[in-house]
Order: structure tokens, then C-alpha cells, then sequence
């Protein structure tokens, strides 16, 4: 062997791979990019056949480079050609080892090895042979240890990251709107910890299908339809049209066909490809897969539950606008049903409502708001059993009755915004940190009771059609009403007097800056309510050197000149009531006024000169200091030094050039906050060249006349003179022309030769010097040159005997002036253009043309024309009818409010009708709007709309607009069309309701910590929130929080006596909605008094306990007993849930020692055990005395009976059961077996034995069809015996654990 040549060094790492059950090696450190160990895509199944079957088993591997494949089993080889054959299909991508014919001594494990330079993947699958029975009696004990059976592990409850693989099959394709629903399916209750490992696999499996497929969506996991087929489908596009699609079930291929006569079919419309079972059965559940290739795209479980509906769904009737329902009953728990129409599956969401009970046993659909489109059937689907029941929506005959209430609900909503308006007021004056909590409704108006109106299409202003609601009532119902609205009122006042004072706005968190001034704020419910002003628990005065303020129910606290002591936690207090807030003291860098004037000076100098800055600034520690130019940092170099202190900083450039000006800027910053200050470096040099290309303005016979721009750098100071230079084309002499003023850059050469051609060179000229040169092209005197084309004629004014245009000159004169235009007509559709100016061209840009005939459309064109001749026409102007101008349209019909919100508003109407000589056809529309408070109208849309709909957005909440629509045509604009009254922006009523589902009504809290409660709600307009606690007021040291969308009650330090329910009650003008939470306060029990022991009666103890002294405090506090005696040393729970003081312990075995716990135990847990003396009861020895019975002959024979019956048997399906029972009899009797009345002793699926009077039967694997009636009869010729039992084979299923109580 070499010394030189060293090999890697071997390694082994074992990797998981994504396939269960699959070990991966890695022998060597690092896998080199763009190779991968071998891995297993699809392993082997395990298989149990009969004997004499073929058994066969398949894996897909990949790796880069290609892994070799080999078989092998736990007992032998695989070599011999006879038993076993090994292939490899190409087509698919599959290794096969197949056994042509199953014997019972090739029962074993056989392992697939897949190997290549980097390592090698295992996995192993189990192969059962069935042996067929022979006709002689066998020794079934015997046959069994010939069979090599593999009984399943008990699964340990998964860890993190170990899961059932199907899951993660499953989810990959789902949508993130079934998770939960497939993660309970599959028992876990949480999902959330394993979303990281899911994105990952979801990245790698796209990466998978990215090579077969351009995109994939719209996946729907499979479902039982009406039609009581099962689908699931997706959207796909194949990157090769060509690409075989695979089916798999639970890992096997399974056929399928292309119409619906198959049992397993595949349907293409468009992308769209929809798989279908036809009949499903139970034996059909399973974990289904599409393949394309070798790539998964879809993967979804089917499960067949055995289920019945115990009680179906009725037929309904329901009024419009109200709800409906349907519920079934099932005969077994399920986590969900399927609810559909004939149509499409139904979600839960807004309009539909899905309910399981707690039981899973019944199911409730209800559908919200209904409709006259919600009329049909609907269908209650559970695993493969489903029931029907139709839907009928009624117009409801009463709806108007509804509408009698808005009197007094305008009534309140007036009181309302009045109140919110004098909020705004308030806040507005004040200015300040924390000055309320509302929006700004400043152009918000008085509400009257005629302000809202509803009719089929929303919420709108009342509108000239619209009738007044309370229109239709007598005086006596109006006096009632006023009764009740006067009586409501007085409700509502003592409810607030007895509320207490409130927080309307608390304090909030402020931030002041050092030598600044600060404010905090709030508003009591109350003018006359009094409080104090807390510093870090410290009370304050105005000797404190703040400021106390109390303007009504305002009270504010003001810090001028703050300083790093200021910053705290203050509290202001009121009768009982706290808010909190912090003040923050930020002291951010700072710079001297007069020293950052300084700065900011621009920094002037010549070029190769030096420039510096310096600037003095303070703030607190640590600076950090950034010098930038143009915004690129700038660093210390060989011409650039930077020089910084605690207090200043210095920049210094060197030999400046002209391409160092630019903006200069230093960023001082510390925690607190930045400061920037800006200058500006100017370095004087020479210009650039003029900047080119020349533009020739003028080349005619006898001058030449050009321009060009100024140059793009002027060295910093102005340009004082062009200097020009000329040389005639073929020559190499440069004569000088002269100067020109800085200020023009166009020069007029009159000295030529007709014919000549001509290079001109300019410099240009500052206080620094001049620069390089720019030079022409050659320009030729006397030269024809055509000008460009005009822009297209614009219609000015037509009428049906003159059309008025006007245009624009060229900006390309062709190098002379332009001396007139030619213009062009033509009718509409025609090619040929005719002359308009016969007299000679027009002097001006506008014409008005006479020779035209009413009604026909025209097309116009112009031309420039120079001293050249004329140039391009332009471009054809737009179509013009020769006709007198339109008339406005009318107004607008049918003016509404489609829907509306805090911020928009819809509208639509109907095109105005056309009246022949008055008003002609609107072609637009213009939509405006004013506040009630303003005389200005405001148009919606600068440019007229073509549609009858439109939206305005940007409004202000609760805030009142005139409204209204004005029609447009080219012949003005119509009259406008409005509403009678304005229209309020806010959406339409809306009964309170609470958003969160999962909101908690039980809470459990530790004495001492805070207790906060958060509730989402949803309620317009804006709702009255209240807090009550066992049905009366909140005390006072709980503070209440509302917002518009939720609220939040707070008890900073719970004390035992917070206990209680909890009721939120929201209100508004349409309703109310309330919420219990029950909350216990609790703490660590206490434990027992001291425990004594006394025997009552022989073999038991009886064990008492004095109390927990927190007994009389928590009455769900109970006690839990544990025991230990001498034989075993560990501790077990006797009894548990024990509200009384006294348990009595049975089973005491004389002569063991015995030692008790007793523990306390409430909501927190368990308390400290209290421990027992020890117990123990004397053993007393008797003599052994031995009683020998006289013999006596016995006749033994007798008829046949049974010593143990059959016992009845519950297996789940799938795994092996055993019956057995035990005779007796005189002489032996005849056994025989009987399953529903038929013999079994030819049946050779079933393995009976009689051994010593022991009768067993045995069967292997138990599915649907083993359930039934078993029976033995047993006979001799005294007599017989039979026994009987029912077999119920159970379906396999998996158990989800209970969710667990949440402690705060």
C-alpha cells in the first residue's frame, strides 16, 4: 500500500429519514454539493398471504449518484434463483424482489439495502405465510412455532418531531385552513410546533414538483358527496403533457379508469383533475396518493367510519333575514360531518354555522340571515351513510313592524354623537399627551330623528320617496312611546349614578426630552370628582416643582424644564379608580444654534486646497459620530482625516478636487435619538466642455445658425463667455469668431459661402480658466431642410356649418422659420385628403373651416411649411360631426345608497332619459359631496365616470354629507340630483357580538398576580360596554378599559375575594350581548392537621385528618390519600376526591407495616403531605394440622358439561383472537365449532384444538365478516352441552386526548 495516497476518513452518522421506518448512514464527514446519500421515496410493505400465493416487494429509491439496491432477510440469503426473483423496472422506477410461491419457511424480515459512496439506507418489512391445513389433525401449538408472527409495538405518545408520517403526508398538500381539522383526526390537539418542520418539507417537496409541474392549486382533500361517490381533486399544469399519473393506496398502485364505471376513475377538465371512488366501502379507507413520476402532488386520508344516523335532518321552513337549522344525531362519536348542497361543501364562516356537542354525537347546521337563494337541499354526510332534508325561505309578513323602534333608537344615537362632539371639543382644546381616546368627528352635525332611513338597498339619507317612519302610529302609541323613552331614561341615569366614578381616558406612556416640558393626562366620568398625582408611589404637590391642573373633569400634571429625575412611574388616583403611565427622559445629542449656523455655511475652495469642518455638540453618552459625503461614509485616508471627542468632531480634506463637492453631513447618535447637521464643500476649478450634440436652428444661403447646452459642470462659479472658433472642411486652419455672454448659448454665423461646409469649436469661459473644446459636425450653408410635423388639430368649436381648430408648430423647424401650415381634410372612412387653404397657406395655428355639410364627421391633418417647402403632415385629429353643439342632459333617477361605512359610501342611479330638444344623452357623470357644516361642494371625481355606480371613500365617521349627482355631456353639465337629507357615514346596524369562539369562561389565578380580561367584540354603532361581578357593579379597584373593538377588565392584585363571574354586558342602539367568565382566585392549599389511625373492623384502617385551614376558604379544596406498606416501597393513591375528614382503607394484610399521606388539593394543586404513624397488625402462626379424607369409590362417568363457558370476545379488526373453554365428561365427548349455524371443522381459516378438555379456536387476523355467532356443542352417549357467544369485530381507530384547563 502507498504512503501518499490517503483515504477519507470513514464516519458513521445515522440521519431520519422523511420516509417512516427508513435508517440512513452517512459514512463519510461532509456530502459534497449537488450529491446526497441514498434515501428511500417508497419503502416495502409488509404482506400476509396464504401459502402458495406470490408475494412480491417494491421500493423506489434516490441519491446522487444512483444508490445499487439489495435484498436480504433475517434468516438466510436470497440468493437462490428458484424461491426468489430480483428485477428492476425502468418504467417506474421500481426494484422488486418477488417469491413466486410462499412458503411457511420463507416467513421472516427481509431488509432493502440501498448503497452508494456516501452511505447506505435500510428498511425492513415482514412477510407472514399462511400454512394451508392438511387433513390430518395437527398440533396447531406446534405449527405456530414453525410461523415467525410480528405482533406491533405499543406506540409511545409521540414526541416532538416523531409523528405518524401520514400526518406530515397529509398536511403537506392541504390547505392551512384544514389543519386543524387533519391534525384532530390524527389526535393531536396542537399543531403549532411542528409548522417549522412542515415549511421546511413543504420547501423540499416543491422543489420535488417544480421538475414535473408549473403550478399546483386549488386542492380539496377527499369528501363523500350526495351522489355518495368520494372526490378529491386539484389544479395542475404538467411541465410535459406527457407524464404518467400514478394513484397509490397505503403505498400500493392502484388502477383506474377514465370514466365513472370504474371503481377507482380519473376525470380532466381543463387543469382541473378530479379522482373518484365509486360505491366507497370500508375496505376503500386509506391514505391515498398522486403521483406524478416519481413526485407526490397530492396526498389525503379517507376514512370510513362505521356510523349511522341515530336521528336524520328535518325539512324547514324559515322567514327571510332569519335563521335556520338543521341537526342529526349519531349513533358513534364524530369530530365532524360533512355538510353540503347539491352543489358544493359548506364551511363555517359567516354564513353558515357549524356546532359539534360535546358528546360528538350531534351536529347542527344553521344558516344565518336566510335568503330566497338559500332555498333547496341540504345534506348531512357521514362517512359513507347521509340524509337529506329541503329549506324553505318565506317573506316575512311582519318586517315592518321592526322599523317602529327607530324613533327612539335615533333618538339615543343623537345623545351619542352630541356626547362624542363634546369630547372632540375637549380634546382639541387641550392638545396634549393622552387627550382622549376618540376619533376626530369635528365635521360631524346634529343628528335629528329623521336622519336615518333603511330601505331593500342599506342604510341611506331619506330621500323624496322615502316616508317617515313614525308616520303610521296614533297619538295614543305616540304618548306610550314617550312614556317608555322617558322611563328608559331614568334607568339609564341611576345605572350611571350608581357606576361610580370612571376612567372616560386613562394616562398613556410619554416620552420628554431633557430642558423639554411634559404632560400627562386623563378624563373622570364626573366634574366634581377629586384625585392625587402618585411619583414612583410618592405623592405630589405643586412644591414638587410640577403643575397640577383640574379643569372639570379634566386633570392634568405638567413638568417643565424635565431632567433625568423626572423619569417615573406616575398614577393618578380617584375615588378608588387607578391609571397608570411612565414617563420617559430621553436626552438626545443636541449642537449650539450659533455653532450649527457655522456649519452649515458652504465651505468654498479652490482646487488642490484644503476644507475643513468642525462642529461642538452635548447629550448623553455614548456618541456615536458618522461624517458622510452625499451620503456615502466617509473614512480616514491619506488626504481625509477625522478627528472626534466627547464633546466634538473635525473633518479634514486635503488637495480637493472639483468632483469632491458635493453635500457634506455629520450624524451624531446616541440611544436617545440622532442629530444631523449639513454643509456643503465647493471646489472652484475651470468648466467642462459645452455639452453637446448641436442643434442646427438655421442653415440657409447666406448664414448659419446653431446651438448647444451649457456645460454640465461650471466649475463653481458662473460662466462669464462662449468663445468661438471656425474652420472651413478641408482646411486645417482655425479662425476665430469672437465671444458671446455667458447667458446665451446660440450663435449665428452670417459670414458664409453658399454650398460651403463648415466645423465650429466653443470653449467655454469662467474666473478660472477656460475649458476643452467642443466641436461640430460639419454644417453646409444653403442646404434644404423640411420642418417636422405639427401636432394633430384639436376641435376648438363645431357647429353644422363650421368647425374651429387649432394646433401647434413643430418643434423641428427644418433649420429656418416657419412661414405658414397647409390644412388637410377628409370624411371619416375615406383615404382622400383635400386641401383646405386654396388661397395660400395660413399664417396662424388655428382655422376655422366653412366648407363642410351638416352631419358628416371629419378628419383633419396639418403641415409646417419653411423656406424649404413643406414638411410631414401630422398625425389625423380625432372625428368631428358637423352639427350644432349638444344640449345638457337631465337629472340623474333613481338616486340610492347601496351600502355604506365609517369611511365609504355607495351609490347608484339610473341614466337620465333623453328628450329631443331640451336634453340630449348623458355621457358621464360627476359625483359631489359637502359636510352639513360647509357651503363648499366638492367634487368626487375629476374626471366624469361612464358607469351609474360609484363609491365615495375618505369620509369621516358619524359624520353628516349632502350628497348628490350631476349628468355631463359634451354640451355642459344637467342639473344635480341629491338627497332630501344628508346621509350619516356609518355602516348599518349591527347586533353585538363577540368575535373570539375560543374566548375562556373558566380562569384560574394565583392570589396576588393581576387578573386581565380581554374581550373582541363587534357592534355598530359604537356600543355601551359594562362590567358586572355576581350581578352587581365591578368594586372599585377594578379597572375597565373600552375600545370600539374590545374590552378589557384588569385587577392589578387579585385577593381571594375577587372570585366570582364576571359579566360583560354590550349595548348598543340595535341590541345587547353578554359574557360570563368565572374567575377563582386561589392559592397553594395548606396542608391537613395531623392524621390518625384506628382498625374498626378486622383487615381495614380508618384514617382521619384534622382540616386544611384553607377548607373554609376554597370550596373546591378536597383531599387526596396515598399509601405504602413494607412489601412494596412505593407510594399509591387509595383515594382521591375526598370533601369529609375520615377514609376507610381495606385490604390490610396482618403482618405488613403501613404508612399514610394525606394531601390537600384545590385548582393550584397539592399541598404538603401530612404524614401518618405507622400501622401494622400482628400475625398470629396457627399449628398445621392435616385432615386426610377417606377414600370412597367413585363411577366417574358422566354426561357432558361445561367447567368454563365461552366468554364473549370484542377484537379489533385486524389482529388475532382466541376463544377457548373447558369441558368435562365421561367418556371424552365430541367437540365441534359452529359459527351462525355452519360447521367449522373444514374451514381452513380457523385453527381448533382439544387439549385435556381444553377447546381453543383461533383466528389469525379478524375482519367484518368474522363477527357473528360462535358456538360449541360437546356430546357422548350420556348426553350434550353447547355454549354460545358474539363475536364483535371493533374497527380500528385513534383516540385524541381532551383538551387540558389553561392556567393564567
Amino acid at each position: 500500500m502507498s504512503l501518499n495516497a490517503k483515504e477519507p476518513p470513514k464516519v458513521a452518522i445515522t440521519r431520519r429519514s422523511r420516509v417512516h421506518g427508513v435508517v440512513i448512514t452517512q459514512v463519510v464527514q461532509q456530502v459534497p454539493v449537488g450529491k446526497s446519500t441514498p434515501d428511500f421515496i417508497r419503502k416495502p410493505m409488509a404482506m400476509t398471504i396464504n401459502e402458495g400465493r406470490r408475494a412480491f416487494f417494491k421500493a423506489t429509491v434516490s441519491g446522487e449518484p444512483t444508490p445499487s439496491v439489495t435484498w436480504g432477510r433475517n434468516k438466510g440469503d436470497v440468493n437462490d434463483a428458484d424461491k426468489y426473483k430480483i428485477k428492476y423496472e425502468e418504467k417506474s422506477k421500481e426494484h422488486i424482489l418477488e417469491i413466486p410461491q410462499a412458503k411457511p419457511e420463507l416467513a421472516d424480515t427481509y431488509k432493502c439495502f440501498a448503497t452508494n459512496e456516501y452511505g447506505t439506507a435500510v428498511c425492513s418489512a415482514t412477510l407472514i405465510v399462511i400454512k394451508a391445513k392438511d387433513d390430518e389433525p395437527q398440533d396447531f401449538r406446534k405449527m405456530l412455532k414453525k410461523t415467525v408472527v410480528v405482533t406491533k409495538k405499543k406506540q409511545l405518545p409521540p414526541k416532538e418531531g416523531e409523528l405518524d408520517p401520514k400526518l406530515l403526508e397529509v398536511l403537506l398538500t392541504a390547505p392551512k385552513k384544514d389543519y386543524q381539522r387533519i391534525c384532530l383526526d390524527f389526535g393531536v390537539t396542537d399543531f403549532r410546533w411542528l409548522l417549522k418542520r412542515l415549511n421546511q418539507l413543504k420547501k423540499e417537496r416543491a422543489d420535488e414538483q417544480a421538475k414535473v409541474v408549473e403550478n399546483i392549486g386549488n386542492v380539496r382533500q377527499i369528501e363523500v358527496k350526495p351522489s355518495g361517490k368520494a372526490e378529491f381533486s386539484l389544479d395542475m399544469t404538467l411541465l410535459d403533457p406527457n407524464s404518467k399519473i400514478y394513484l397509490y393506496k397505503d403505498g400500493n398502485r392502484v388502477p383506474y379508469g377514465n370514466n365513472g364505471n370504474s371503481k377507482h376513475s380519473l376525470q380532466k377538465r381543463g387543469n382541473t383533475y378530479c379522482f373518484t371512488i365509486k360505491d366507497p366501502q370500508p375496505e376503500d379507507a386509506g391514505l391515498y396518493q398522486v403521483d406524478v413520476g416519481e413526485t407526490t402532488v397530492l396526498t389525503t386520508d379517507f376514512q370510513v367510519p362505521a356510523v349511522s344516523f341515530a336521528d336524520k335532518i328535518n325539512n324547514t321552513k324559515a322567514l327571510e333575514n332569519k335563521d335556520a337549522s338543521f341537526q342529526c344525531v349519531l349513533s358513534t362519536p364524530l369530530n365532524r360531518i360533512t355538510w353540503s348542497t347539491s352543489d358544493s361543501s359548506l364551511e363555517h364562516g359567516d354564513k353558515y354555522e357549524i356546532n359539534v356537542s360535546e358528546d360528538k354525537l350531534t351536529h347542527t347546521l344553521t344558516i344565518k340571515n336566510c335568503e330566497k337563494a338559500d332555498n333547496g337541499t341540504y345534506y348531512a354526510i357521514a362517512g359513507t351513510a347521509s340524509c337529506k332534508a329541503s329549506l324553505v325561505v318565506e317573506a316575512d309578513p311582519n318586517a315592518h313592524k321592526g322599523l317602529k323602534k327607530s324613533k327612539d333608537q335615533h333618538e339615543l344615537a343623537k345623545l351619542e354623537i352630541e356626547d362624542t362632539k363634546e369630547k372632540d371639543r375637549q380634546n382639541e382644546s387641550s392638545g396634549k399627551i393622552g387627550a382622549g381616546v376618540g376619533d376626530d368627528s369635528s365635521g360631524t352635525s346634529d343628528i335629528t330623528k329623521d336622519d336615518w332611513s333603511h330601505d331593500s338597498h342599506g342604510w341611506k339619507g331619506k330621500s323624496e320617496n322615502n316616508n317617515n317612519l313614525l308616520g303610521g302610529r296614533d297619538e295614543s302609541q305616540k304618548v306610550d312611546a314617550g312614556k317608555e323613552r322617558v322611563q328608559a331614561g331614568l334607568t339609564v341615569s341611576d345605572a350611571a349614578q350608581d357606576q361610580g366614578v370612571q376612567f372616560v381616558s386613562g394616562l398613556s406612556d410619554a416620552t420628554a426630552v431633557t430642558g423639554g416640558r411634559a404632560e400627562l393626562f386623563c378624563k373622570l366620568s364626573t366634574e366634581n370628582a377629586k384625585g392625587r398625582w402618585y411619583k414612583n408611589g410618592k405623592l405630589l404637590t405643586d412644591d414638587d416643582g410640577v403643575q397640577i391642573i383640574q379643569d372639570g373633569a379634566h386633570h392634568k400634571l405638567i413638568i417643565d424644564c424635565c431632567n433625568k429625575e423626572d423619569g417615573a412611574v406616575y398614577r393618578f388616583e380617584s375615588d378608588g379608580r387607578k391609571s397608570e403611565a411612565t414617563l420617559n427622559i430621553q436626552d438626545p445629542p443636541k449642537v449650539d444654534a450659533s455653532a450649527l449656523v457655522k456649519f452649515t455655511k458652504p465651505v468654498v475652495v479652490k482646487a488642490g486646497e484644503t476644507a475643513e469642518w468642525k462642529l461642538q455638540f452635548s447629550g448623553g453618552e455614548p456618541m456615536k459620530i458618522q461624517w458622510s459625503k452625499d451620503d456615502d461614509e466617509l473614512l480616514p485616508a491619506l488626504n481625509m482625516r477625522i478627528e472626534k471627542s466627547a464633546t466634538s468632531s473635525k473633518l479634514r480634506l486635503a488637495k480637493c478636487q472639483r468632483k469632491d463637492s458635493g453635500e457634506i453631513k455629520i450624524k451624531i447618535k446616541n440611544e436617545f435619538g440622532t442629530t444631523e447637521a449639513i454643509s456643503k464643500l465647493i471646489v472652484l476649478d475651470k468648466p467642462t466642455p459645452p455639452q453637446g450634440p448641436v442643434e442646427i436652428l438655421e442653415s440657409a444661403l447666406t448664414s448659419v445658425e446653431f446651438k448647444w447646452k451649457p456645460p454640465k459642470d461650471d466649475g463653481g462659479c458662473p460662466i462669464t463667455n462662449y468663445i468661438i472658433e471656425r474652420q472651413l472642411v478641408g482646411r486645417n486652419k482655425w479662425s476665430s469668431l469672437g465671444q458671446i455672454g455667458g447667458n446665451s448659448t446660440v450663435y449665428r454665423d452670417s459670414d458664409v459661402e453658399p454650398g460651403k461646409r463648415y466645423c465650429y469649436r466653443i470653449r467655454a469661459k469662467n474666473s478660472e480658466g477656460v475649458s476643452d473644446c467642443l466641436q461640430t459636425e460639419a454644417i453646409a450653408a444653403g442646404v434644404l431642410r423640411y420642418p417636422g410635423a405639427p401636432s394633430p388639430p384639436k376641435v376648438v368649436r363645431a357647429c353644422k356649418d363650421c368647425i374651429s381648430l387649432a394646433w401647434s408648430a413643430p418643434c423641428n423647424t427644418g433649420g429656418t422659420k416657419i412661414v405658414g401650415f397647409n390644412l388637410e381634410k377628409r370624411k371619416k372612412g375615406t383615404n382622400n385628403w383635400s386641401l383646405v387653404n386654396q388661397e395660400g397657406p395660413i399664417k396662424d395655428s388655428k382655422y376655422e373651416v366653412k366648407d363642410v355639410c351638416e352631419g358628416v364627421a371629419y378628419e383633419f391633418r396639418v403641415s409646417a411649411i419653411n423656406l424649404s417647402g413643406p414638411g410631414d403632415p401630422s398625425n389625423p385629429s380625432d372625428a368631428v360631426i358637423a352639427r350644432d353643439p349638444m344640449k345638457p342632459p337631465g337629472k340623474v333617477t333613481d338616486l340610492r345608497v347601496t351600502s355604506s361605512d365609517y369611511v365609504t359610501l355607495s351609490l347608484a342611479w339610473t341614466k337620465p332619459k333623453e328628450v329631443k330638444g331640451s336634453q340630449d344623452e348623458a355621457q358621464g357623470y360627476y359625483v359631489e359631496i359637502r359636510p352639513v357644516a360647509s357651503s363648499d361642494w366638492t367634487r368626487c371625481n375629476g374626471v366624469p365616470i361612464t358607469t351609474t355606480t360609484y363609491t365615495v371613500r375618505g369620509l369621516k365617521a358619524m359624520a353628516a354629507y349632502w350628497v348628490r349627482v350631476v349628468a355631463t355631456n359634451y354640451g355642459g353639465d344637467g342639473e344635480p340630483r341629491g338627497f332630501d337629507n344628508h346621509i350619516i357615514a356609518m355602516p348599518p346596524p349591527v347586533w353585538p357580538k363577540f368575535k373570539d369562539r375560543n374566548l375562556k369562561n373558566f380562569v384560574v389565578v394565583r392570589a396576588g398576580n393581576t387578573v386581565r380580561l380581554n374581550i373582541p367584540f363587534e357592534a355598530s354603532p359604537f356600543p355601551e360596554v359594562s362590567w358586572l361581578k355576581d350581578g352587581a357593579l365591578v368594586p372599585k379597584h377594578v379597572t375597565v378599559t373600552n375600545s370600539d373593538k374590545a374590552s378589557q377588565m384588569l385587577i392589578p392584585t387579585s385577593e381571594r375575594s375577587d372570585s366570582g363571574v364576571y359579566t360583560v354586558i354590550v349595548k348598543n342602539l340595535v341590541g345587547q350581548e353578554s359574557f360570563n367568565v368565572e374567575i377563582r382566585v386561589t392559592d397553594d392549599p395548606k396542608p391537613p392537621g395531623p392524621v390518625e389511625l384506628y382498625q374498626n373492623v378486622p383487615g381495614t384502617v380508618t384514617v382521619s385528618w384534622a382540616p386544611s385551614p384553607d377548607e373554609t376558604k376554597d370550596d373546591r379544596l378536597h383531599y387526596v390519600i396515598s399509601k405504602r406498606d413494607s412489601f412494596k416501597p412505593t407510594w399509591r393513591t387509595v383515594a382521591e376526591n375526598l370533601f369529609n375528614n375520615k377514609f376507610t382503607v381495606v385490604d390490610i394484610v396482618p403482618g405488613r407495616q403501613y404508612h399514610f399521606r394525606v394531601y390537600a388539593k384545590n385548582d393550584m394543586g397539592l399541598s404538603a403531605p401530612s404524614v401518618s404513624p405507622a400501622f401494622e397488625i400482628k400475625k398470629e402462626r396457627e399449628r398445621f394440622k392435616v385432615n386426610v379424607p377417606q377414600r370412597k369409590s367413585v363411577d366417574l362417568s358422566s354426561a357432558p358439561s361445561f367447567i368454563t363457558p365461552l366468554r364473549r370476545h370484542i377484537p379489533p379488526e385486524g389482529y388475532e383472537c382466541h376463544m377457548s373453554c373447558a369441558v368435562k365428561g365421561d367418556p371424552a365427548p365430541r367437540v365441534a365449532w359452529y359459527h351462525d349455524d355452519v360447521d367449522l371443522s373444514v374451514n381452513s381459516n380457523y385453527y381448533i384444538t382439544n387439549v385435556c378438555g381444553v377447546c381453543s379456536l383461533l383466528i389469525l387476523r379478524v375482519d367484518a365478516n368474522d363477527g357473528g355467532e360462535y358456538k360449541v356443542v360437546v356430546e357422548n352417549h350420556l348426553g350434550s352441552a353447547e355454549s354460545s357467544m358474539m363475536l364483535k369485530v371493533r374497527e380500528k381507530r385513534t383516540w385524541t386526548m381532551e383538551a387540558t384547563t389553561e392556567y393564567l
